[in-house]
Formats: C-alpha cells, structure tokens, sequence
C-alpha cells in the first residue's frame, strides 16, 4: 500500500454555532486560517480546513456539501460552546465521526476546542445526563476559554495553536495498516502502517477502514536460548518500525533508544521485568510514536543528570511501568513532545516524578506520584501538559509547581499530604486547575507568586496547614466555584502587593479568616460566601486594598470585617450581606 499525500480536499472540519463567529467579528474564522497555516509549516503539506461560512457557494445544498465534506476529511474540530449543544447539526456532526472513529478503531480523529464555559461540561450532573457532552469530555481538549480574549499575536495563543497543530499533525502520522501481500509483506506493511522518521509529515487526506494485522514479534529473554534475543537494544536494532517486542522477566542492564516507531511490552508481572541502566537514561525515546507498556525502567546513578525515560519527541504511549531514577526526574517530557503516561507509578526520584520543559506537551492520566525529592510534577518554560486524575501525595516540596511561563491543565487530580504546598505558581506561570482536591499539605493548598497567574475553578482545597490559596508578590490568578474551607490559618490569604479575582466561591470554617489582605494586596472579591471563619470573614491590614461587593459574611465568629486606619480609604465596599 502506498502512502497517500494529502490533497486539496479539506482535511479536517471545524463544526461550531455560526452565531459565535458573527458575535466575535469572524475569529473563529481566523482561527481556523491560522490553524490550518499552522499545520502546514508544521508537515511541508497544504492543510484545509473546511468551514461552511468560506466552503458553501451560495446556492449550493448546504446540508449536501457538509455531508460531502464531511465523508472528505479526516479529523473533527469541534469548537464548544453553550450553543454547541442545543445545535442538531452540531451533535449530528460529531455523532457521525464517531461512526468513523468506530470503523477505523480510532479515538483521536475528534479534537475539540473548549471555546466558551458550558453546563453540559461543567455541572458534572449535566455532562452524566448527555451521552455526547461525556464523549467530548474525556477527550483531550484544547482549552481556549481564557485565550479567547487574546490577540493571535500573543505569543500564547501562537504557542496554543502550534501545540494543537502538533496533534493534528501526530494524528495524521498514524497510518492504518495495511494486508500483508506476500512474503515479507506483514514486515513491510507495519514499516508503511507505523510511518518511518524520512516520511512523517506525509499526510492522508480520506481514511477507509481496513482489516487489522498483528505485527511480527520479537521475543527477549535473559535466558539465552529462551527467546530469539537476550537484551532488549538488541531487538531493537533488529525490528522494523511498527513491530512489536516482547519482554519476558528478567534482569536487563542496558539503557533502551527507541528510535523507531515500536512497541515494547513487558510479558509478565511488571516487578519482574527490570531495565537498569547506570551513566545513561533507562529510556529514551526518539520517534514519531511508539509503546512502552508493563516494564520497571530503573535509572541507577552514576556520572551526571540522567532521566529515567527521557522522551525528545513524538507520541510515547507510556503504560502500566513502575519508574524511579536515582540521579534526577524519572521521566522527563520537552521539545515538543506530545506523550501519554497512563497509570504508572513514579517513585523516588531525586529531583522531580515529571518534568515537563521546553514547550514539552503531554497527557498524564491515572498516575502515582509519589515520594520524589521535590515536585511531583514540575512545568517550566512554556511546558503545556494536561493532567487528569492522579495522584500527587508525598513529594518533598510540591505536589505540583508551575514555574517560568508555564502553563498546563490540571483536572480531577487529588494532590495531598505534600511538603510544601499542593500547587505552586510563580514567575509568570499560568496554568489552569480544575476538580481538584488538594488536601492536607503541609503550607498551602496553592501558592501564586512573583507576578503568577492561573484560573483556578471548582477545586476542593481543604486541611492545608497554612492557607487555601495565598496570592503574593503582584501575582493576579482567578477563583471561581471554589470549596476553601478547613484551612489552618485563612482561606485565602492576598499579601505583598498580590492582586486576583474571587468569584462564587465558597470560603468557610478556616482557622483563622476567610479572606485576609496585607501589605498592598488589592484583589477583587465578588459574590462568595465567606461564612463560619473563626476570626472575619474580611481582615484588611498594612495598606491592604480591594474591592468587596455581593458577598455573604454571615456567620463569622469575630464579625464581618476588621479593616485597618490605613486600609480603610482604599477599600471599596458594596452590596454584602453582613
């Protein structure tokens, strides 16, 4: 089977409520040129992107030309709004590709945009209630609810596009596999199927559905005359791309560089199956996409900074490993690279579990992360990964932090027990959190400082032993339809010339205040409800600023408010409930 170069049919289809378009003066409009522009300094290949406000002629059948471009192209952008979901054609769209995802036994051919807030995605009683608000929501979506208002020259809305131009780009390198045709012909078809480095930015412009073929295998033993190898770099350097390598229990001193497109799993129980690699990384990977699944990767020491998995590039789907370096993180994620770590365990690292720099991307789901020397996860310059659902406990500073213009997204995550804070933010950071619970740390839930920023939105932030959130040092994050409650000393502490929004929050039963403002802080702090703190619900001291309107401050042991001389001029008040 050759490989099919993308031709000038649309290969991709951008389905959204047109209303949003004409309300915000044509940008998803531009959206969808600068991503297809994107695309294509990203492959070398034209990349169109169909839109039914540029696409349909006038007079032409509208509803034939979707269904002609939709049976055309490739992948589904689905831009979300509250309107996305209330649109029949929208659902139809989305339900028809996941038809196409079914027959080609895919599940990235839909990626969608989360463009403006929306219940079906964000009341968790609503997204149970609609079968296709949860399909969408368990993909991994590009989040531009905040970059909505910014500039396309903003070099973070560039950097957001170039990211999703990344994935679209990956998915196209995911070529179906082909029939083998004869002798050899399996080999040959898992070379086409997986994509060689020299071929991967061809691109297919219309995916039919074929019939799967199990890749040739490669066994290793460690016991000679048990398998076809003994070491596992061994099978590598005899496998072509696409083939699979199996690896049977056993003791394997060798760092592995996957420079191919493979899939290496361990064939046992994962304790058994230990690669140990001493002055060298345990993995590194190097290739436009590849397995590693069920292996105990093992940095040991030695001379220099090592990683335990060091992935440079591509899509590394990560799974099932138990993962620990003696000389620095155990897995380290930059220069683009755009990997999924599913449900590891990743242990005892002298620096951080992950480190996640460089523009690195990345999905991390159902991990352990645990008892690291510093961070759990650390994201620095301009490192943008996506965290659901793991679990960030006992690290030795942070469960998270998020430093020199990092971003990322962190949901339903429970980050507990750390030795500083639950999430730290600072240097001009600006990731968004989400469902969280971040519990029992030993300073504060989170931590925004030296000019960070952050949306932070419907987490549980509880039994920190200092605060839920402090704001400090001309930081500026947004809280919105938080729980803070149960914190040791105040539930949001604002100091040092720190600013931030408070909206709908609910700041109750902290140890000391709800909101407390010192030293130049001067947020704004609307429509929560500041109740049960055992001194105010507002403390204000040291020149302390802000604005203060609609909140309910009922209930509070030492009253409503205790403002300062100094504070009182700069403080404005309205419309609370006292």
């Amino acid at each position: 089977m050759g490989v099919a170069v993308m031709s000038r049919q649309s290969a991709a289809f951008m389905s959204y409520v047109r209303f949003v378009d004409q309300h915000e003066g044509g940008k998803l409009t531009q959206f969808r040129e600068r991503l297809s522009a994107e695309v294509q300094v990203q492959t070398g290949e034209e990349f169109l992107i169909f839109q039914d406000r540029n696409d349909i002629a006038w007079g032409q059948n509208w509803q034939a030309r979707i269904d002609e471009a939709l049976e055309a192209v490739t992948l589904l952008i689905p831009i979300i709004t509250p309107g996305f979901f209330r649109s029949q054609p929208c659902r139809d769209e989305v339900t028809r590709f996941l038809e196409r995802e079914r027959q080609l036994d895919r599940e990235d051919l839909i990626l969608p945009v989360y463009y403006v807030s929306t219940p079906e995605l964000d009341d968790p009683a609503r997204l149970e209630a609609d079968d296709l608000a949860s399909v969408l929501a368990a993909r991994q979506y590009a989040d531009w609810r905040e970059l909505r208002f910014e500039p396309f020259t903003s070099p973070v809305v560039g950097k957001a596009l170039a990211q999703l131009a990344s994935r679209m780009r990956d998915t196209f390198w995911r070529l179906p596999p082909a029939r083998p045709s004869g002798p050899g012909g399996s080999r040959r078809a898992a070379t086409q199927a997986a994509g060689s480095e020299a071929t991967a930015t061809e691109q297919v412009a219309t995916v039919r559905p074929v019939a799967k073929t199990e890749p040739p295998t490669h066994v290793v033993d460690a016991f000679p005359q048990r398998g076809e190898y003994t070491t596992i770099g061994a099978a590598i350097a005899a496998a072509r791309p696409g083939d699979r390598i199996l690896v049977r229990p056993g003791l394997y001193q060798e760092g592995l560089v996957v420079d191919k497109p493979l899939e290496i799993l361990g064939d046992g129980p994962v304790q058994d199956i230990e690669v140990q690699a001493r002055d060298a990384a345990a993995l590194v990977f190097r290739a436009s996409i590849g397995r590693v699944a069920n292996l105990t990767l093992r940095q040991a020491g030695g001379e220099g900074q090592w990683y335990g998995v060091d992935i440079t590039q591509g899509r590394l789907e990560l799974e099932g490993c138990d993962i620990a370096s003696q000389s620095f993180s155990c897995v380290a994620i930059h220069s683009g690279a755009d990997p999924r770590l599913r449900r590891n365990r990743i242990h005892g690292s002298k620096h951080s579990g992950v480190l996640v720099h460089d523009s690195g991307l990345g999905t991390l789901e159902d991990n352990d992360l645990t008892g690291n020397g510093l961070h759990g996860v650390e994201i620095r310059t301009g490192g943008n990964p996506t965290l659901r659902r793991n679990q960030l406990h006992d690290n030795t500073q942070n469960g998270v932090l998020v430093s020199d213009n990092g971003l990322g997204t962190l949901e339903d995550n429970d980050i507990t027990g750390n030795g500083l804070h639950g999430v730290e933010i600072r240097t001009g950071s600006n990731p968004t959190l989400r469902h969280n619970q971040l519990h029992d740390n030993t300073q504060n839930g989170v931590l925004v400082s030296d000019n960070g920023q952050g949306t932070l939105e419907d987490n549980d932030i509880t039994g920190n032993g200092f605060n839920g959130v402090e704001i400090r040092t001309g930081s500026n994050p947004t809280l919105r339809r938080n729980q803070l409650h149960d914190n040791t000393q105040d539930g949001v502490l604002v100091s040092d010339n720190g600013l931030g929004t408070l909206e709908d929050n609910d700041i109750t039963a902290n140890g000391f205040r709800g909101v407390a403002i010192t030293t130049g802080g001067n947020p704004t702090v609307r429509g929560n409800r500041i109740n049960r703190n055992n001194h105010q619900a507002v403390w204000i001291q040291k020149r302390g600023r802000g604005v203060i309107e609609d909140n309910d401050l009922t209930g509070n042991k030492q009253g409503p408010w205790n403002i300062a001389m100094d504070s009182e001029p700069n403080v404005v008040r309205s419309s609370n409930r006292e």
